[in-house]
Order: structure tokens, then sequence, then C-alpha cells
């Protein structure tokens, strides 16, 4: 069904709510696995019908935030959400006590049951009020984001419209631009201020509510952190900063020269890779859906038809509009057993990256979208990244009908971008760790803590003011994930740098490296990360020596394929 078609009815809360305390007292008296396993399904059923109607809300909303009644519905959805999660987790209790709990293992797997003790030790119905109020201060967060209209030159643009003067080869058109966003972050400083501030004593104050000395333990629980720990994280940065900065720092001194600038250059030149330009895709935006057609086409039968399949029925959304939500995601729509792709196409390179990354997570949810229970349709974060980060690097043998001419370019900036993206994504996690861990630190406070961090992993950006917003320190606030999913930004990291091993197996074995991306992919959300690796025989970013040799293999190609 075309989305367009997907109609969307709000749910009788108040009978969802009946419905799910009727099946979990069935589940209790269940006499046999069979009426156990019955009641199971039902409610999976009806767990799909409700995901289903908050995701088609959710997705209009994005699309365009100035619409009343979507506006509407998500304060609906944002109340109702944890009004549901307290008779969840009341079922939740009621598996894990199951009589019947090795017959569902036996049949489904222990993933759900491992998940399920994260659960419950994420939620009680103490903290729904504060939930609400996380849920209305993202929304307010996103819609202030929707809103911004950035007076440059002789128009007024949107924050992704911006996107091409902020990498335009001009010097003074892209430094003009990046002052221009800046100052629009900065005339609504106070706003962001106040609303990270707010969202920030709400998490610490759900912590301590569940009995953990802050947020930080309940962030890593609604994470759904099943197999490693704060001290894995730690170690990871500690690589990061051993084996990749140093990398990228390289790459940007070599940068400064191709581009004729001074090192440490200002935010605004560390944009510009080359002189003559970044690559740009080498046509529309419907030229590059059309060469993506043909990329999945020739990748493998699943992903030709995984790809047809959401062009006709409507499932991606990609042109920057007014009044559309900044960023990229995709979602799944259960009902329906489809993806749908949201995004903000900017005439950059980022186009292609944007299409081949949620594609990436997209084709996952398609090909397990039959897996029970839903909930192991996906993995944990990090492991789902791990598909559409390693898909980007599956579409460099298809580069030519993306960027024609910019291939060269878009391959060694594609490469780059992934080393020197790595410490930015750890400094994002760092930043959030130090600020939940002193939730009374004052604004000026946070802006100091993330300026001292980029000393620490982007030592290649020039801090002056030259930039307002970002040369102050204040350029955290752009990053969408730090208000709406606190410590998700790591999982990109950590999945980068599986992605960069899938990048070199690319390079040497196509058709090995597609077998070995189909064995991890096909196993969904069965097992928890480091499992699944495993299984696919991949190694695990925990291993300081895969960082090492990933950044080894990466700096001697950059090396022999100078542009």
């Amino acid at each position: 069904m075309k989305f367009s078609q997907m109609r969307y009815q709000r749910p009788d809360i108040g009978a969802v709510k009946k419905e799910l305390t009727e099946l979990t007292e069935a589940l209790k008296n269940a006499r046999t696995y069979g009426e156990a396993r019955s009641l199971f399904i039902k409610k999976e059923e009806l767990d799909k019908h409700t995901s289903s109607a908050e995701v088609l809300v959710s997705i209009r909303h994005s699309i365009d935030t100035r619409d009343k009644f979507y506006d509407d519905e998500m304060r609906f959805w944002n109340e109702s959400l944890p009004e549901l999660q307290e008779y969840s987790q009341k079922w939740t209790e009621a598996m894990l006590l199951s009589a019947f709990r090795p017959d569902f293992e036996k049949e489904f797997g222990s993933i759900m049951f491992i998940n399920a003790e994260l659960e419950l030790k994420s939620f009680s119905p103490e903290i729904i009020p504060e939930l609400q109020q996380e849920n209305e201060l993202v929304r307010e967060y996103e819609k202030l984001i929707a809103s911004a209209k950035i007076h440059f030159r002789d128009g007024v643009y949107t924050i992704a419209k911006m996107v091409p003067f902020k990498n335009d080869a001009d010097d003074n058109i892209r430094l003009s631009a990046w002052i221009a966003e800046g100052q629009w972050y900065k005339d609504n400083r106070e706003k962001l201020d106040d609303i990270y501030d707010k969202l920030v004593r709400l998490r610490d104050s759900m912590g301590r509510k569940l009995g953990y000395d802050g947020y930080t333990q309940l962030g890593y629980y609604r994470m759904g952190r099943n197999c490693y720990t704060k001290k894995d994280i730690e170690k990871f940065r500690e690589a990061v900063v051993k084996y990749l900065v140093p990398v990228a720092d390289g790459i940007y001194r070599e940068q400064a020269k191709r581009i004729g600038k001074e090192y440490p250059m200002n935010f605004a030149d560390n944009a510009l890779m080359f002189r003559s330009g970044n690559p740009k895709p080498s046509g529309s935006a419907e030229d590059i859906l059309v060469h993506a057609r043909k990329f999945y086409d020739e990748l493998s039968p699943e992903t030709g038809e995984f790809f047809r399949m959401m062009l006709d029925n409507e499932l991606l959304d990609v042109l920057a509009k007014e009044g559309k939500r900044g960023g990229g995601y995709c979602t799944t729509i259960y009902d329906y057993g489809v993806p749908f792709i949201f995004a903000n196409f900017s005439g950059t390179r980022d186009d292609v990256e944007t299409v081949t990354h949620e594609a990436g997570h997209a084709f996952a949810d398609w090909l397990n979208r039959d897996r029970i229970p839903m909930s192991t349709i996906w993995p944990s974060m990090e492991g789902c990244e791990v598909h559409s980060m390693s898909m980007e690097f599956f579409a460099w043998p298809w580069a030519e009908g993306f960027f024609g001419n910019d291939t060269r370019k878009f391959r060694y900036s594609h490469l780059a971008g992934a080393l020197t993206f790595i410490p930015y994504g750890t400094m994002v996690d760092h930043f959030q760790h130090i600020v939940y861990e002193k939730p009374e630190m004052t604004p000026k406070e946070r802006h100091d803590t993330w300026r001292d961090l980029l000393g620490v992993y982007m030592p290649w950006v020039r801090l002056d003011d030259e930039i307002p917003f970002y040369g102050e320190g204040q350029g955290w606030q752009r990053q969408q994930h730090i208000y709406s999913d606190p410590f998700y930004y790591i999982d990109y990291c950590l999945a980068q740098t599986v992605a960069l091993h899938f990048w070199s197996m690319i390079n040497k074995d196509l058709p090995n490296a597609w077998k070995l991306y189909m064995a991890y992919t096909r196993q969904g959300g069965s097992k928890v990360f480091t499992e699944l690796l495993a299984s696919a025989g991949l190694d695990s970013p925990f291993d300081e020596k895969c960082l090492e040799e990933v950044c080894n293999e990466a700096s001697k190609w950059l090396a022999e394929n100078p542009v």
C-alpha cells in the first residue's frame, strides 16, 4: 500500500490499557504453553497496531511540523506512550515470571528476556509525568529547529537548505553561511539552553527516583545496552584518542595544504575538502533515486526487490521543505510490514550517503519483517548502525553513477569523513557523560566543557569568535541526538569501526563482503551486539586492535589515492 493511502485513526487508549490488562492476567493463569503462546501473539498484534498509529503520526508531523492536526496528535502520543508503558511493564513482569519461559526461550530465543530485564530497570509508573514532560521538551526543540529562517544573501533559508552554502568552494560565501547559521543559533541560545537544562534535570530526577545515582545508568538501560558497560565505552574512547585522532589530524593538515589555508582552520574551512569544491551528486534528487534503484538491483536480488518496493509505495520523503523537521531517519510501520525513510536532500554528497545509510536500516528491517517477537526485528542501536554505515560503503562500486566526474573526490572524502567522524561522535558521547554526572552545571559550564573536549578530539579546529556559536563552544546544540536520544551517539562510532572493516573487505572481495553482511543482517536482533558480530565472523570494535587495523589500512589507502 502507498504511504499516502495508509489511514491513521487515533486508538482508544483506555481500550488498549484494558486489553493489555486482560492479556496479562490471562498469561498469569495460562495452563499450557500453547495457551500462553496464543496470548503472546495477540499481544504482538496489539503492539504492532498501536505502534503503527504512533509512527504514522510521527512521520507526518516530521514532514510538516506546522500541521496542526498532527501536532495535536503528537501531543496526544507524548502523553499516552508513557502511560501505556506502565501496562506493558506488567506484561513484561508476567513474562519473566511465567512457568513457560523456557518454552518461549526455546522457540523465540533468550534475547527478549535479556532486554525485558533492562526494561524493568528503566521504568516505573512513578516517572510517567517526567517521561511526558521529556517528550514535550524534545518536540519543542525539534519544532524550534524546523522553524529556523536564516536570512542569507538575497533569500531566507531553513537549516537544511543552508548546507550547500556551508560547503561552497567560494571562501566568502562559505564563511558567510557559517556565520549566518551560527548567528541564528546564537540568537536562540537562551531557548536552546533552557530546553536542555530542563531535559538534563528531568532525566537526573528520573534516574534518582528509580534508585540510581543520577541519569547515566538509567540512560544505558534505556538504550538497551545488554553486552557492554560504561567502562567498555571509556576504553573505546581511549583507543579513539590514541589511534584515530592522530590520523584525523593528519587528514586535516593535508586538507589545509590542499586548499591553501593555515592549520588549524576555522569551521568553515574545515568544511571544504578540495579547492575545486566538495563532491556533489551529478544529478537531481530524482536522479539519485533512479541510480539507487540500479545499485540495489545489481547488488543482490533481495536489495533490488526491497528498493523497488520502497519506491512503488512512496516510502521515501527526501526533499528539504519549509516546516520539515531536520535530519534523517528510518522507522517501521508494522501493520504494513514496511520501513519508511525520511531525509532532507541538500544537493551535497550527504544526499547519497543519507539514502544509502537509511536504506541500510530499511533493508535490514524489511529482511527481518516477519520475526517474532517484533522486538527482534531490530538489534540494539549500535547493531542497527552497522547495517546503515556499511551499506554506504557497498555503494562504492556504483559511485560513478551518483557522482560522475566527482567520483574520486567522493571516495576520498567519504573514507576520510568516516575516519574523522569517529572522534567527533566519541566527543558527543563524552560530553553527555560529563553533563549527566554534573546535572547542576550552568549553560556556560556546558559550553566550556564542549570547548575543552574540542581540543582533545578535534584539535584541527580553530576556536575563536570569527564564527559565532561554533567558535564559542556552543556547537553541540545543533546535534539533535543530544536533546532527543541521550547516549545514542557512541553507537555510530562503534558501528563505523565495523563498517570500515566492511570497506576493507569490499575493496578486496565484494561478493564475500556481501555474504558476510547478509550473514550479519539476517540475524536481525536475535542476539546481543557482540554475538551478532561473532556469529558473522566480524571483529568487535571493543578490541583495541580492531581500531588500530582500521586506521592503518584506511590511512594507507588515502595516501595511495590522493585527489
